[in-house]
């Protein structure tokens, strides 16, 4: 018993020996599996990883390479629509010569560049109060009497060392001098050179001359070098008396009269087409056609010298008022002896030079010379602030200008035209230096000259473009 009892003994306790070591065994292979399974995970976690990155990776590529095609389709489209947008203003700014103003701060980068936009102001007439009839109006009595003195002009120029000029060849004390209203005698074109020279131009002939001596109230107007197209008067707003007693005047010359001829316009018998009478002018003065223009524009006294007042019309205009009633209106009414408007958009005189650069009016370097000129000789800014400046705007539009021929008037056209003849032919830039100057050295002499605004302008006549000129050559 002794013996079966120690052998169970020794059974038991082997199979406890026994026991544990399969445990141990068993525990060893779970925790080979454990680790088995936890680098399966592992693997599979750093894949879903890696996986990620790639598509994260994939869907950037695509994402950048689609914006690169994107821009690179928006840049072609920008580009056109820009070649498109400038191509309509180019076009724009060389159909319409009025372009809107600017301001000074863009002069340092903008000169040279033409408008870009196509939207432009629209500037209407406005009403005006003219008399009912030309019977009801009556030339006041003591109208005339302005100041007085009298003008001599110089005809001919005996230097023989330069080469005879319609202009003359004024010096600038001389130009200095001319500025006095006094009795003198002074440049105002139609200067002739000795007598082995030529004629200076702006030749007219004498059956011309003996009817424009007659004619006491003038219309005039001109188109040189076929820059525009003839634009009678609205006859049927013009009174019999007018038609009667004021000389309509259109002065051409004979390219533009054959280009006339061409489109139906032949003058009568009597030298008229409607009421315009056709003057052919021979030997123009100047090769640039808009100095050209400033002769009769400028110029009406020397031109008409029996004349008491004149209405000058530019050639893009049509007359639709009766031209007595135009005088009783802008001189009669208020006493003034010359009236010319203001620029529908412009009014200083910095503007006008930068507006003319932009749009390469004339030789940049020449307006340059002319400014610097003008302002060492104390030319300053329109201030619209100050209540002493003595004009609603130092920028005229001059295509409109009614004048009593009275002394002062007529000093203060030939002062204008010699400055267009020494500079440049932009009457604009040299309007207000000219009647400023006059008004500073005769403070006691008084200019009655009437600016008034341009829809007053607008409600006499109407509007129309020029012909398509190339820019002229500047000298």
């Amino acid at each position: 018993m002794g013996l079966d009892k120690h052998g169970d003994e020794m059974f038991i306790e082997r199979r406890g020996v026994i026991g544990a070591f399969l445990r141990s065994l068993r525990r060893g292979r779970d925790g080979l599996r454990a680790a088995r399974r936890g680098r399966r995970t592992y693997k599979q976690r750093f894949s879903r990883l890696a996986f990620l990155l790639a598509a994260i990776f994939l869907f950037c590529l695509v994402a950048f390479g689609l914006n690169m095609f994107l821009h690179g389709k928006m840049e072609g489209r920008t580009s056109s629509a820009y070649e498109v947008k400038v191509a309509d203003a180019v076009k724009e700014a060389d159909a319409v010569k009025e372009a809107d103003a600017v301001k000074e701060a863009n002069i340092g980068s903008d000169v040279g560049k033409k408008p870009t936009t196509k939207h432009r102001k629209r500037h209407l007439p406005c009403e005006i109060t003219l008399s009912d009839s030309v019977d009801n109006i009556v030339e006041p009595s003591s109208f005339m009497n302005f100041t007085q003195f009298s003008l001599h002009y110089i005809e001919k120029e005996e230097n023989s060392f330069s080469i005879p000029r319609f202009g003359g060849h004024q010096t600038l004390g001389e130009r200095e001098t001319s500025f006095h209203a006094r009795s003198q005698k002074l440049h105002c074109g139609f200067v002739k050179g000795p007598a082995r020279f030529p004629s200076t131009g702006f030749d007219l002939d004498e059956k011309d001359k003996i009817y424009m001596n007659t004619c006491k109230v003038v219309v005039s107007s001109c188109i040189f070098g076929s820059s525009d197209f003839l634009r009678r008067p609205t006859s049927k707003r013009i009174t019999e008396y007018s038609k009667k007693n004021v000389c309509f005047v259109m002065f051409v010359d004979k390219e533009t009269l054959s280009t006339l001829s061409s489109e139906g316009n032949i003058p009568d018998d009597r030298g008229h087409i409607g009421l315009w009478k056709i003057i052919v002018v021979k030997n123009l003065p100047y090769k640039d056609m808009r100095r050209t223009g400033k002769v009769p524009k400028l110029l009406p006294h020397r031109l008409f010298p029996s004349s008491r007042y004149s209405i000058w019309l530019d050639s893009k205009m049509r007359l639709n008022t009766d031209p007595m009633l135009i005088i009783e209106y802008f001189l009669w009414r208020t006493k003034s002896e010359y009236a010319i408007s203001n620029h529908y958009d412009r009014h200083c005189v910095w503007e006008e030079v930068f507006q003319n650069k932009r749009l390469n009016k004339y030789n940049h370097t020449a307006i340059d010379e002319q400014f610097l000129f003008y302002q060492s000789d104390g030319l300053t800014k329109f201030d619209p602030t100050d209540p002493n400046t003595p004009l609603p705007s130092y920028v005229p539009e001059g295509s409109f200008i009614v004048r009593a021929h009275t002394p002062m008037s007529n000093l203060f056209s030939c002062l204008w035209f010699n400055e267009v003849d020494r500079f440049t032919s932009r009457d604009q830039l040299s309007f207000a230096y000219t009647y400023l100057k006059l008004r500073r050295l005769n403070p006691d002499r008084q200019f009655y000259l009437r600016m008034f605004k341009d829809c007053e302008r607008r409600a006499i006549v109407k509007l129309f473009h020029h012909r398509e000129l190339p820019v002229p050559a500047s000298p």
